[in-house]
């Protein structure tokens, strides 16, 4: 079933209920007459909360020759590796490029190809420092498989970071995406790692990317 996940109102419906939580509580200590100190650190965890979880929409190129970004921040890595051990496909090594969200980052993932989702595999594991590279292997994930409509396989792994408690995937098995839409985020800083072979990297360390718009590779 293809879900329809592509039309937002500016906040991830994640971030609503943690808002209203904070909100309400300030709201209480407002009228409780406590310090207005805490209130105010209340009022203003309530706006973060919304900007956080902000969810803009992004311009997509439709091209099945090139993986566009997943994710917001800054790549991390580029390598060559395995794909997560849980996944169930044939075990040989990929090039692979991460990328680190820090909390001013927009959390929002999305699908780097157009395709339909082969699998999705959920993973435990620690809460290291997303940035490290140990975090591909230790650290809570839920990788993503893609048979993209040209033929490749696309892996997408969303790690859990330092603060991140959370991995939210809003893909389902055997959904019709497309490029840019929206398959889940991740709580206060994490990583997304995407999985591929036959295409080359068109980013470096250290470059920012946007989610659904910055060329990751092109065949």
């Amino acid at each position: 079933m293809n879900k329809q996940n592509n039309k937002r109102y500016f906040i991830h419906p994640e971030g609503w209920k943690f808002a209203g939580i904070l909100f309400i509580s300030s709201m209480i200590l407002l009228f409780l007459s406590m310090a207005m100190a805490i209130v105010a650190i209340g009022f203003f965890l309530t706006v973060f909360v919304l900007w956080f979880f902000r969810d803009p929409e992004r311009k997509t190129p439709q091209d099945s020759n090139l993986i566009i970004s997943s994710a917001d921040g800054k790549v991390c890595l580029i390598d060559e590796a395995y794909p997560p051990a849980e996944v169930p496909i044939k075990a040989e090594k990929m090039k692979r490029i991460c990328v680190f969200m820090n909390v001013f980052n927009v959390h929002v993932n999305r699908s780097p190809v157009q395709g339909r989702v082969e699998h999705i595999v959920y993973k435990k594991g620690q809460f290291l420092n997303a940035s490290l590279d140990k975090a591909s292997d230790k650290n809570e994930r839920s990788s993503l498989v893609v048979n993209a409509d040209n033929g490749a396989k696309i892996i997408v792994v969303q790690i859990a970071g330092l603060v991140a408690r959370r991995i939210v995937c809003e893909a389902s098995k055997d959904q019709e995406l497309k490029q840019g839409d929206r398959i889940g985020m991740i709580r206060f800083g994490s990583r997304a790692d995407v999985y591929f072979e036959n295409y080359k990297p068109l980013v470096k360390v250290g470059q920012k990317t946007i989610a659904g718009e910055t060329l990751l590779a092109k065949k």
